[in-house]
């Protein structure tokens, strides 16, 4: 009698390991210009295409092509491009204060600077992003004050934050950026319910969701886009797919469903896929879903394709999960060289104006660290005050946490 058929379990493999020769030349990568442009009522059943391609508008060669060009001003050109400049000078500051001992912990965006400054542009005033810990560009984009940013990485006196959160855990209600929460996924499911709460309230404010592609595995993501499919609020969720959680890459997370974004298809919501290293795709692709949002239309899915350059984050050696040269090979470029280009081939940039601004960005992100240092650092201090811990969670402070911290200040 033949044997019977056992049970299994398969484990997906990423396509290189260290010491292999990362080859890309597989992966279909559509022309720029290529995928349609629906209008904004579509049904989402008819966006497959739109959920399996890739959404492109800068060429090779720097040209603006296809249905979705040509939305962005000159002037907001450079500007995008000078925000993610702004960015990697302060992921490469940050990255060396923490060696430094400055600061315990630090994320950084190398690679990935488009996907948040490009969506930031989007918004408008008193919209609300639920953020994970890779997206400072939604704040960059929005000249969030750089040396509060960096008071809170390095946990001193002036902390917004008074040392409670953990480094690049930001929050700043007032630029439309929730609290970061640790415990990726769960700011999917609050961004979903804070679009139900602006529906019902009339408002014509909407969320924008965030999640990487590792934690659309946790049951956050699904009951997020649950809710989201069945009560159609006013909110755009964003899937990063960087190609790798922390040493996990993305094909752990995503299983034979071929894309991220298709995954909302089956939850009957619009759902594309963009190119996250073309600043003027992730734009034009966001200004959509947000308009869609906006005109009560329904949520989308949106996954930009981009790649994690560096580290998941300073605790990280990717060299030890990845081939070294793997990020040089990623086929979808740099997306501060790729504007860059673009901008030079429409004669408004340069090579000596680059490296001009890059000089400038260099010297105000310097400027913010030496007066964030003098209000303290984690190996120098001075600290909030430790009495601070009992502040900030109710919004009138009950009889017990005052007993409490009249007797924690009088020990110290």
């Amino acid at each position: 009698m033949p044997n019977p058929a056992k049970a299994r379990i398969t484990i997906p493999e990423p396509e290189f390991r260290p010491g292999d020769v990362p080859d890309y030349s597989n992966v279909k990568i559509p022309e720029a210009g290529a995928v349609s442009l629906p209008p904004l009522d579509v049904e989402p059943r008819l966006l497959r295409n739109h959920a399996f391609s890739i959404i492109r508008i800068l060429t090779r060669d720097g040209e603006a092509v296809g249905p979705w060009a040509n939305l962005l001003t000159e002037d907001e050109m450079i500007a995008g491009l000078r925000h993610m400049m702004t960015l990697r000078v302060l992921d490469k500051r940050m990255t060396a204060a923490q060696r430094q001992g400055k600061t315990s912990f630090y994320i950084a965006q190398t690679g990935e600077e488009a996907v948040t400054t490009a969506f930031q542009r989007a918004l408008s005033p008193g919209d609300m992003n639920f953020p994970t810990y890779r997206n400072a560009g939604l704040l960059v984009a929005q000249d969030y004050p750089l040396e509060t940013m960096m008071n809170q990485i390095f946990s001193n006196q002036k902390d917004p934050l008074a040392g409670r959160q953990l480094p690049v855990l930001y929050s700043a209600k007032d630029y439309g950026f929730f609290t970061v929460s640790g415990n990726l996924g769960t700011q999917f499911v609050q961004a979903v319910g804070w679009a139900m709460a602006a529906a019902i309230d009339g408002s014509d404010k909407i969320a924008a969701g965030w999640i990487g592609d590792g934690s659309t595995a946790e049951s956050d993501f699904h009951s997020a886009m649950v809710f989201a499919s069945t009560y159609k609020p006013p909110v755009v969720l964003n899937i990063v797919n960087n190609q790798w959680a922390i040493s996990t890459f993305q094909g752990i997370a995503k299983g034979e469903s071929g894309t991220f974004a298709a995954r909302g298809l089956g939850f009957g919501m619009a759902s594309l896929r963009v190119d996250g290293n073309d600043f003027l795709a992730v734009h034009a692709v966001s200004k959509w879903a947000v308009e869609r949002a906006r005109q009560g239309l329904g949520p989308t899915l949106l996954e930009h394709v981009t790649y994690r350059a560096g580290g998941h984050s300073t605790s990280d050696n990717p060299e030890a999960y990845r081939p070294k040269a793997e990020s040089d090979a990623w086929p979808l470029g740099d997306p501060i060289e790729r504007l860059k280009l673009h901008l030079i081939k429409r004669g408004i940039w340069s090579d000596e104006r680059h490296k001009q601004t890059e000089a400038e960005i260099t010297d105000m992100v310097v400027t913010a660290q030496k007066a964030a240092e003098k209000n303290g650092t984690l190996n120098s201090g001075p600290f909030a005050e430790r009495s601070s811990i009992f502040e900030g969670l109710y919004a009138e402070m009950p009889s017990h946490l005052k007993r409490q911290k009249e007797a924690a200040e009088q020990s110290l």
